[in-house]
């Protein structure tokens, strides 16, 4: 093997795609659904690292590769989170609160138990809290902030399978109560119904009634009368036939609210009006809100947009619904005219696959320098967040803005995954290289245990605090909840233990993303805290 490693020591970039490559044949190997995932990069290159080190040799990949791939992975993360980072905010503050608490009261006790119980260093209780809520942008926080990123990423790696583990119990228990669920999912849907009321409402103000959660998309005067889109403004009259799209219950509620459902379908008749997938690949396009584009649509083609597929998920085209590069829009428009709004449109798969160099290359810039201003601290000193959270924060007003005059500055929901796969990767390899020596030293000279000890203490406090304050405060149901935990984990492994018990639950997926971006955002905030105390 003194031959093999002393090739990798001259060949660090061999060695990066090496651990890559093979890390990841060992994170997709599933034992009962679960896998390790990315984090199997981090452990392969640990392993890698520790032996090649017995032999005398160190094979290290180079730093700057690490904070190359961080600063991927950050960006990446908080562009696609940058608008449902903040609309989660309003929707689940008591929730959150609650979550972002908990972060604070594990990462004091494990403060204080580390330091004066357990006689741990600084450096390691933030790796370890990083670890115990297995979340590894915490971990390059913590690194930074601590000065000791060797030691951080030792306490990472005990304490992260029982993060994994710790938090799929969790998840299990919150499934035992998925039968007294009371929040069952209502999947998108659309009907026709004819009107019978007399006091002629606009489309506006019918949809207002539904409290804005559904869309009128096609409009007929009578049974045999054209068919069009219909504007805001649009009076509807006694026995007009409307297609009304929403989710199931608010369907309901405006059949009850306007007459009847009726056995017509306006979308069968398609001599008039017809729909069509069709994926926004125009760049002038990228940040526009649903309505901005509907206003557009409507004075050209009398053409609307009633659904929109971002990856797996489809949505109701509501008017202030911020759009995305490679977002695949349903339009309902003239039948003869599909084809031109197409081109219009675009509908082209570079939509989905452009990195938008333009504003990667900006936002990574000023992120970086944002993170490493000095920021004084009132009475004297000065701290600076880190390359990791300031790329993360610009990242996540970037994607938010959607566009700023000319300059796009949200990536499509496609090209962010692959480069935070790519970037989380590079980082993973890099730090476990790193740690290699550093854990071996751990294993041999016996303070794996006291980590592996705080890592459990860290993740009871955040499973059991978060099971009991969601079901008992907040009345949250336990299909829900079990995507919720993995959500406040940030850990895929729990998502997929949810979604093979449930099936795919959509509530799940819920969960899961009501609370991500917070907990994303707030653990490594709290990781960076405490790695520089």
């Amino acid at each position: 093997m003194t031959s093999v490693f002393t090739y990798l020591e001259e060949q660090p970039i061999v060695l990066l795609f090496a651990l890559i490559g093979f890390g990841m044949v060992i994170g997709r190997t599933k034992v009962k659904g679960v896998g390790l995932g990315a984090a199997a990069v981090l452990f392969l290159a640990i392993g890698t690292s520790a032996w090649a080190q017995a032999y005398g040799i160190e094979v290290r990949v180079p730093p700057v590769m690490g904070t190359f791939g961080l600063a991927l992975f950050a960006f990446s993360i908080g562009n696609n989170s940058g608008a449902t980072f903040f609309q989660s905010l309003k929707r689940a503050a008591g929730p959150i609160a609650t979550m972002v608490l908990l972060f604070i009261v594990a990462a004091a006790a494990g403060l204080l138990i580390g330091r004066h119980v357990l006689g741990m260093d600084t450096a390691t209780i933030a790796g370890t809290f990083a670890g115990a809520t297995t979340n590894t942008p915490a971990l390059a926080a913590a690194g930074e902030a601590s000065g000791d990123p060797g030691a951080a990423t030792v306490g990472y790696a005990v304490a992260y399978l029982f993060g994994v583990i710790g938090m799929i119990i969790a998840s299990g228990m919150a499934l035992r109560h998925a039968a007294e669920d009371l929040d069952n999912p209502t999947p998108v849907t659309h009907t026709t119904i004819r009107i019978e009321r007399d006091d002629n409402p606009t489309v506006a103000a019918f949809v207002k009634e539904v409290d804005g959660a559904v869309e009128i998309s096609r409009l007929r005067r009578g049974e045999e009368g054209k068919i069009w889109v219909p504007d805001r403004t649009d009076i509807l009259e006694r026995g007009d036939l409307m297609t009304v799209v929403g989710e199931v219950d608010k369907v309901n509620e405006a059949a009850a609210l306007a007459g009847h459902k009726s056995t017509h379908s306006l979308r069968s008749d398609r001599r008039y009006l017809d729909f069509r997938r069709i994926t926004i690949s125009q760049t002038r396009f990228a940040g526009m809100t649903v309505g901005e584009l509907d206003v557009l649509l409507e004075e050209k083609w009398g053409a609307k947009i009633s659904r929109v597929r971002r990856g797996d998920s489809d949505m109701l085209a509501i008017p202030n619904f911020m759009l995305e590069l490679g977002d695949r829009v349903r339009v309902v428009g003239p039948t003869l005219k599909l084809k031109e709004i197409s081109r219009f449109l675009g509908d082209s798969s570079r939509g989905l696959t452009d990195i938008n160099p333009v504003g990667l290359g900006i936002g990574l810039a000023l992120g970086v320098m944002l993170g490493e201003a000095e920021i004084p601290i009132p009475g004297g000193g000065h701290f600076s967040l880190g390359a990791a959270a300031g790329v993360l924060i610009m990242g996540l007003i970037m994607g938010k803005l959607g566009r700023i005059g000319p300059v796009i500055t949200a990536l499509p929901n496609s090209a962010n995954a692959v480069l935070g796969e790519l970037g989380l990767l590079m980082f993973l390899a890099q730090a476990g290289t790193n740690a290699g020596g550093q854990i071996a030293v751990a294993f041999t000279g016996g303070s794996w245990w006291r980590i592996l000890v705080l890592g459990v203490i860290i993740t009871a406090i955040m499973a059991f605090g978060l099971y009991f304050s969601m079901r008992k405060i907040f009345k949250v149901g336990g299909t829900t909840l079990s995507g919720l935990l993995g959500g406040a984990q940030t850990q895929p492994a729990v998502l997929a233990f949810a979604n093979d018990r449930t099936g795919a639950d959509p509530r799940v997926a819920l969960g899961y993303a009501l609370v991500y971006p917070v907990a994303m955002i707030g653990k490594i905030l709290v990781a960076h805290v405490l790695g520089g105390m």
